[in-house]
C-alpha cells in the first residue's frame, strides 16, 4: 500500500477518541442524529398538513380535493420520494460519495420546502419534485453513515440505529406541532416555511460536525472510472431532460392526468425493486456468501412494506379522520387536527431509549433481528384494528370519537416502528453486499415505496367504504404478516449470519 493511501485512511474517519465520546456511542452520531431531527422537523411537518391542504376547499387556500383523492396523491408523493432513493444511493457509491450526497439532498430539501411557501399551484408541485429528489440523496445514504460508524459485530449497533431513530421522531413531534399550529392558523404556506427553516438549521449543524463522520471523503467509495463517469452523467442529463420535456406534452395533451400519474408510480413502485434484487442477485461482484443474506433480506422487504403501509397512513387517512371525526379540544385547550401526528413522534420519542437501553442489558440475549421485525408488523396491524371500535356503527361527520382512541393507536404504531425500523435498518447494512452498500439501504426504503404505492390506491377506498371496515381489514392483513414472518423465524435465524 502506497504511503498516500495510508495517510488518506485516517482523514477519512472519526478522531480516534470519537468511538464512545456521546454518552459511550460514536460522536458522530449526534451529527447525523441532529440533521435527521431537522430533516424529520420539515419532512413530516409538511407531510402532517400535506394531505388537509390538499382536501381543504381552495376558498380556504388549499387543494379541493377530495378526501380519497388527497389522500392517494400525498401516498403518490410518498411513493416517488422514495423510490428516487435508489438513485441516490447510487449516485453516493458511484460518483458522490455518502457526505457529499447528504448534503446535495439536504440543499435541496431546502429549496423544495422554501418554493412550497409561495403560494401557487405551480409552487407546491416543483417544490414537492425537489424534496423528493433531494430525500432521495439524503435518507438511503444518512442511514448508511450511521452503520459505518460501529463494527459488524459492535453490539452497540442497534441501540445506536434506536437512538439515531428516537432523534428521528424529536423532529417528528415537533415538526407537526409548529407546521400545524401555523397552518391552522396563518395559512398552509406558512407551515410550509417553517419546514423549509428547519432543513436549513439541519444543514448547518451537519456542515459543522463533519470531522467526526466516517466516510466523508469526496470521492465515492466504488467510484467509476473517469470515462464511465462522462458517460453516466450525459446519460443522467438526457434522461432527465427526456422524461421532463414527455411529461410536459403529455400534460399539455391531456393524457397525463393526475390520477394515471398516480397508477404509474404504483406500477412503478412494484417493478423497481423486483428488478433491483434480480440485478444484485446476478451481479458479479456479489459473493455467494452475500447472495444467500439476500434470500432472508427479500422476507424482512415485504415485512418492511407491510408495516409501512399502515404507518403512512398516520399521515394520510388517519390525519382526515382526525380532521372529521375526532375531538380537537383537550381541557377547553383547542388543538389543529395535524397535532395528532405529533403524538405519534412523542411516543417514539419516549420509547426509543427505553427500547435501546433494553437491548443494551439483554445483549447478545435479545430476540433476534427477525423476531422484532415480526411483532412490529403484529402491533403495526393491531393499531388500525383498534380503530375499529370507535368507528363501529356510524356513518359520515357528524360523530366525534375522544382523542385517546388515536393516541392509543399512534402508540402502538410507534412501538412498532421502532422495533421495526431500527431492526430493519441495523440488519440491512449487515446483510448489505460491499459493492452496493448505499443501494442495498435504497432497496430498504423501496419498500416504503411500495407501500405508498399500494397505499395510493388502497386509500381510493376510503370515501367508499365503511370506516370500520377500512380499519379493519387492513389492519388484519397486517396481523396476518407479522404472525407469517415469526413462524419463518428459525430459517431467518440460519440464514441471516452475521444478523443477530
Amino acid at each position: 500500500m502506497s504511503r498516500t493511501a495510508v495517510e488518506a485512511e485516517p482523514a477519512d474517519q472519526p478522531p480516534p477518541g470519537d468511538d464512545h465520546a456521546f454518552f459511550g456511542r460514536p460522536k458522530g452520531l449526534l451529527t447525523l442524529s441532529g440533521l435527521e431531527v431537522w430533516e424529520r422537523f420539515s419532512f413530516l411537518g409538511m407531510q402532517a398538513i400535506l394531505v388537509l391542504y390538499f382536501a381543504d376547499t381552495v376558498a380556504h387556500g388549499g387543494m379541493g380535493m377530495s378526501s380519497g383523492t388527497a389522500a392517494s396523491v400525498s401516498a403518490a408523493y410518498g411513493t416517488l420520494v422514495y423510490l428516487v432513493s435508489v438513485a441516490g444511493g447510487w449516485l453516493a457509491d458511484r460518483i458522490l460519495g455518502s457526505y457529499r450526497a447528504v448534503l446535495w439532498g439536504g440543499i435541496l430539501i431546502a429549496c423544495g420546502h422554501y418554493a412550497m411557501a409561495v403560494p401557487t399551484a405551480t409552487m407546491t408541485w416543483a417544490g414537492l419534485g425537489l424534496i423528493s429528489a433531494g430525500t432521495g440523496l439524503l435518507k438511503p445514504n444518512v442511514a448508511t453513515m450511521v452503520g459505518r460508524l460501529y463494527r459488524t459485530d459492535d453490539d452497540r449497533r442497534d441501540a445506536g440505529f434506536a437512538l439515531y431513530y428516537m432523534a428521528i421522531n424529536i423532529g417528528a413531534f415537533a415538526g407537526p406541532l409548529i407546521t400545524g399550529w401555523l397552518g391552522d392558523h396563518e395559512g398552509w404556506h406558512w407551515g410550509f416555511s417553517a419546514a423549509a427553516i428547519g432543513m436549513t438549521f439541519g444543514l448547518i449543524q451537519y456542515v459543522a460536525g463533519r470531522r467526526h463522520l466516517a466516510g466523508r471523503r469526496n470521492t465515492a467509495e466504488f467510484a467509476l472510472a473517469p470515462d464511465a463517469l462522462r458517460r453516466a452523467v450525459r446519460l443522467i442529463a438526457v434522461g432527465i431532460l427526456v422524461a421532463a420535456v414527455l411529461a410536459t406534452g403529455l400534460a399539455l395533451a391531456g393524457r397525463l392526468t393526475m390520477g394515471r400519474s398516480v397508477d404509474l408510480l404504483t406500477v412503478v413502485s412494484v417493478v423497481a425493486p423486483a428488478l433491483y434484487f434480480a440485478v444484485m442477485f446476478m451481479s458479479p461482484r456479489v459473493t455467494p456468501g452475500e447472495r444467500g443474506r439476500l434470500r432472508p433480506y427479500i422476507v424482512l422487504f415485504l415485512a418492511s412494506t407491510v408495516f409501512n403501509f399502515i404507518l403512512f397512513q398516520a399521515y394520510s387517512t388517519m390525519m382526515l379522520l382526525a380532521a372529521s371525526n375526532a375531538e380537537t379540544t383537550i381541557l377547553g385547550f383547542d388543538f389543529p387536527a395535524s397535532w395528532y401526528a405529533s403524538a405519534l413522534g412523542a411516543f417514539e420519542v419516549g420509547l426509543a431509549p427505553v427500547v435501546a437501553a433494553i437491548w443494551v442489558r439483554m445483549g447478545r440475549g435479545q430476540p433476534h433481528a427477525s423476531n422484532k421485525i415480526a411483532i412490529g408488523v403484529v402491533l403495526g396491524g393491531l393499531s388500525f384494528l383498534l380503530m375499529v371500535l370507535p368507528t363501529s356503527g356510524h356513518s359520515g361527520d357528524a360523530y366525534r370519537m375522544s382523542a385517546w382512541w388515536i393516541a392509543g393507536s399512534y402508540f402502538l404504531l410507534g412501538l412498532g416502528d421502532i422495533l421495526l425500523e431500527t431492526s430493519g435498518m441495523s440488519a440491512t447494512t449487515k446483510l448489505a453486499p460491499a459493492a452496493f452498500s448505499s443501494q442495498t439501504m435504497s432497496l430498504w426504503f423501496l419498500s416504503l415505496a411500495l407501500a405508498n404505492g399500494i397505499q395510493a390506491q388502497t386509500v381510493k377506498l376510503y370515501d367508499d367504504v365503511s370506516k370500520s371496515a377500512y380499519f379493519g381489514v387492513n389492519g388484519a392483513i397486517a396481523v396476518a404478516a407479522g404472525l407469517a414472518v415469526m413462524a419463518a423465524a428459525p430459517w431467518l435465524r440460519r440464514t441471516m449470519h452475521p444478523v443477530h
